[in-house]
C-alpha cells in the first residue's frame, strides 16, 4: 500500500484533535473534561468506564469512537483503537496506513495538576502536548453547576433522572447538557448529552461503570517514552522511520 504522506499528517492531526476535543471537551465544540464534564460526574470521583463518543459534524458525517475511560480525582485517561472509529468519512485505507506508522493505537491522558492534556502512542513509545486550543485542562473546582429536572427515562437498563445541567466556569461561560442520572450507580452519568456548538452534536454513552478505585500509575506520564514537543515532529519522525511502500 502506497502511503501518502499529506494524507496521513491531515488524518493524524485531525484524530489527535478529535481525540483530545472529545476527551478534553466533551464532544468537539463542548465544555471542558477538565472541570465542566468533570462537575457532571458529581460525587463519583473514581471509575472505569467503556465509553462511546457519537459525534454529528457539520458537513452532517457521523462518527462514533469507542474506548475505555478512567478517572480519577479530576485525571482522566481514555484509550482507543482507530480500528473501533466508524463512520466520519474516514479515507480508504486509513486504518491501515496508521497501523503501519504503528499510529492507531492511543491514549489520552487529561492532568488537571500541569493543566494539560497528552497523547500517548503506545507502539512508537512516544507522546505529545495535546495541540493548542485543546490541552488547557481545568478542575472542576473551577466551576460551578445547576440541574433543573426534566424528568424520568431508562437509559441502558438504568433507571435515570433526566436533567439539564448548566457548569459555568471562571469565565462566566454557561455551558449546557443534557444528563441521564443513574439512580443504582450513585447518580452515575450513564449518557451525556451536549447542547449543539458551531453545527456539532456530541453525545456520551457509558456502560459497565465499575465506582471503584482505578490504579493510579496509569495517569503518569510514562516513563522511557520519547516526548515530541508536537504532532508535527512525532509525524516527521515517523514518515522518515518507515520504508517507502
Amino acid at each position: 500500500m502506497k502511503k501518502n504522506p499529506l494524507l496521513l499528517a491531515a488524518l493524524t492531526l485531525a484524530l489527535s484533535l478529535f481525540t483530545t476535543s472529545a476527551l478534553a471537551q466533551g464532544g468537539p465544540g463542548g465544555p471542558g473534561m477538565d472541570g465542566a464534564i468533570a462537575k457532571l460526574f458529581g460525587d463519583n470521583k473514581a471509575f472505569t468506564t467503556t465509553v462511546e463518543f457519537h459525534t454529528t459534524l457539520p458537513s452532517g458525517a457521523e462518527m462514533t469512537m469507542p474506548g475505555k475511560m478512567a478517572f480519577l480525582d479530576g485525571k482522566t485517561r481514555f484509550e482507543m483503537d482507530m480500528a473501533d472509529m466508524k463512520g466520519g468519512g474516514l479515507p480508504p485505507g486509513a486504518v491501515a496506513q496508521m497501523k503501519q506508522m504503528g499510529m492507531d493505537r492511543m491514549a489520552t491522558l487529561g492532568l488537571p495538576d500541569k493543566k494539560q492534556a497528552y497523547i500517548i502512542y503506545p507502539n512508537l513509545k512516544a507522546y505529545v502536548p495535546a495541540p493548542a486550543g485543546a490541552g488547557a485542562i481545568t478542575s472542576a473546582a473551577d466551576y460551578k453547576s445547576e440541574a433543573t429536572k426534566l424528568g424520568a427515562e431508562t437509559v441502558d437498563g438504568h433507571d435515570c433522572v433526566k436533567n439539564k445541567v448548566v457548569v459555568t466556569g471562571p469565565d462566566g461561560v454557561p455551558h449546557e447538557s443534557t444528563v441521564w442520572n443513574a439512580k443504582d450507580l450513585n447518580q452515575f452519568p450513564v449518557k451525556i448529552q451536549m447542547a449543539p456548538a458551531q453545527g456539532m452534536n456530541a453525545v456520551m454513552l457509558f456502560k459497565d461503570v465499575k465506582l471503584s478505585k482505578p490504579d493510579a500509575a496509569q495517569f503518569d506520564l510514562p516513563a522511557g517514552y520519547t516526548k515530541y514537543d508536537d504532532m508535527t515532529g512525532l509525524m516527521m519522525s515517523r514518515m522518515k522511520a518507515a520504508p517507502p511502500q
